[in-house]
């Protein structure tokens, strides 16, 4: 699979989040590529006080900051990883968390370190898809743009096919967030049930590939 490029990545995570839907999230592994569709995504702004970015730079955030096209992993209330695609030049600290896949190959790789009953909760959160896929501290600043990488976001020829069969895709606020939650920057494919949470309000809007 070809990953997306880095130019993909370059402007704002408000732009590149809706466009990852339907791409895919890999995790190489000895056994294989493991992972699936992207099914929700939710960007971080430089001027966004929910932004890890929006204070300064830290050793934790640092990865945040660039270049373009890395991953950005973070633990969060003690007990969850948390995976983000960066965006923007090096220096803006922008980023896309994924919040939820499709698991789409490898289920059996990912049940051994997530074990559920319902394949959907498999990976119906974010917190969720980095247990199954195994994706921890160490996959910080990893190449989203190298086949060879660990962890990588490849290219889906049909994205627009998913998002045909799986669409429309919402746009609605962004979800577990005390600050700046009402801003419009949570993406997700309506048809997928691996959504970690639907919108019940009426701003949401719907988008077109």
């Amino acid at each position: 699979m070809d990953p997306l490029p880095r130019s993909f990545y370059e402007p704002s995570a408000a732009v590149v989040a809706p466009k990852l839907l339907g791409h895919f999230l890999i995790r190489n592994t000895p056994q294989g590529p493991v992972g699936g569709v992207i099914a929700e995504a939710e960007a971080y702004l430089v001027d966004d006080p929910a932004c890890h970015g929006f204070a300064r730079e830290t050793v934790r955030n640092r990865s945040m900051y660039g270049p373009p096209g890395r991953a950005y992993v973070y633990f969060i209330y003690g007990n969850h990883w948390c995976m983000n695609a960066v965006c923007c030049p090096k220096g803006r600290a922008e980023a896309v968390l994924i919040r939820a896949i499709e698991s789409s190959f490898g289920e059996a790789w990912m049940r051994a370190r997530r074990a559920v009953n319902e394949c959907q909760e498999l990976t119906n959160g974010p917190g969720k898809l980095c247990a199954a896929l195994e994706i921890d501290r160490r996959l910080d600043a990893a190449d989203l743009c190298d086949a060879a990488s660990p962890l990588l976001i490849a290219r889906n020829p049909d994205y627009r096919r998913a998002w045909r069969e799986l669409g429309p895709v919402i746009t609605t606020r962004r979800v577990g967030i005390s600050k700046a939650a009402e801003l419009p920057l949570r993406f997700y494919l309506a048809g997928s049930p691996f959504v970690s949470r639907r919108s019940a309000t009426k701003q949401s809007r719907r988008l077109k590939p």
